[in-house]
């Protein structure tokens, strides 16, 4: 199918919002016969739509495949200028590098860059992150906001605060907080964000968010070495989701707060993200490149840095470390 045809037809579909269209008012929607519609509708059976077929009331998708793809995020996509420029890829090395290469040749403000699987994904501290094909979300976010320097971690909370109400709103979890970037179900880790900059010493030329989700992951799909640690919405819920929506989501969440950010500054997420927190007003140990610092944690500031309060009183500023929560 040609996809531009492909991209209306499911568009006419998406619009319809599970109702029945008829063949003439898709031969009328496409500017084609009703013959090339059905041909069209074969199409996309063999793509793996499910299409319900009532005489004299037309067709309706009754399911579609776990795929994701420019067309598939774009349609229902419910933003102004999140994910409306997408570079999707079967296959990548990482799409941290592909959006950093993008933002560098001056690729709009809200363009994502969505790969299928990840060869080469990272995190924080230069750590693999496992993106296997046909699971997981494996996505980066261009930024370009006109804040200082200094400001640009707050960026990775707004991000946790936007991903768990995207979670929620698709599935019905409730995730937590486990400063600085990890989003947890159940003790478990499911999302990693990883936050990097293209700036100068006074100026920010952008901001690339990259963020893995574990979706459609099956336990024994986990490495052995990570499956006392991660999770994945299916493994939560019992159910596969749909990436797509859940992208779509994430799109729509995360542009309502960073168009808010923006205006107000960081005190609203701020309010956001202590409310996840599953660290706060817990004794924790940080461990820093400088050393191990023992105390209980009493909040973020407005850079998002963590403050610990030690046993003698003193309040520790939290920049970088691992946080291991004692019970």
């Amino acid at each position: 199918m040609q996809s531009g045809l492909r991209t209306r037809l499911l568009q006419a579909f998406s619009e319809a919002e599970g109702e029945f269209l008829s063949g003439q008012k898709l031969s009328e929607t496409l500017g084609c016969s009703r013959t090339a519609v059905w041909k069209h509708i074969e199409d996309l059976r063999s793509e793996g739509y499910e299409l319900e077929a009532v005489r004299k009331r037309g067709y309706r998708i009754t399911h579609k495949p776990d795929k994701i793809s420019g067309n598939e995020i774009q349609l229902g996509l419910k933003t102004e200028f999140m994910g409306r420029h997408i570079h999707f890829e079967e296959v990548v090395s990482s799409t941290q590098k592909i959006a950093h290469s993008l933002a560098g040749d001056g690729a709009e403000e809200g363009t994502i860059v969505v790969a299928d699987q990840q060869t080469g994904g990272r995190g924080r501290l230069a750590r693999a992150w496992y993106s296997p094909k046909q699971t997981g979300i494996w996505m980066s976010m261009i930024l370009r906001p006109k804040i200082p320097i200094n400001k640009t971690p707050q960026l990775t909370l707004l991000t946790a605060v936007a991903l768990i109400q995207a979670i929620e709103e698709v599935t019905g979890l409730t995730p937590e907080i486990k400063w600085p970037n990890d989003i947890m179900i159940n003790g478990k880790k499911i999302v990693g964000i990883l936050t990097e900059l293209q700036a100068e010493a006074d100026r920010v030329h952008s901001v690339i968010i990259g963020v893995g989700m574990n979706v459609n992951h099956t336990l024994d799909q986990f490495p052995e070495e990570l499956q006392a640690i991660a999770t994945s919405i299916a493994e939560e819920t019992g159910e596969p989701a749909d990436r797509a929506q859940v992208i779509q989501a994430i799109m729509k969440n995360f542009e309502k707060l960073y168009t808010s950010y923006l205006i107000h500054g960081f005190k609203p997420v701020k309010l956001l993200w202590e409310s996840y927190a599953i660290s706060l007003n817990k004794n924790l140990i940080a461990r820093t490149l400088q050393g191990t610092i023992r105390g209980r944690a009493i909040g973020i500031d407005d850079e998002g840095v963590l403050l610990l309060e030690t046993a003698e009183g003193k309040i520790e500023k939290i920049y970088s470390a691992d946080i291991e929560i004692q019970t």
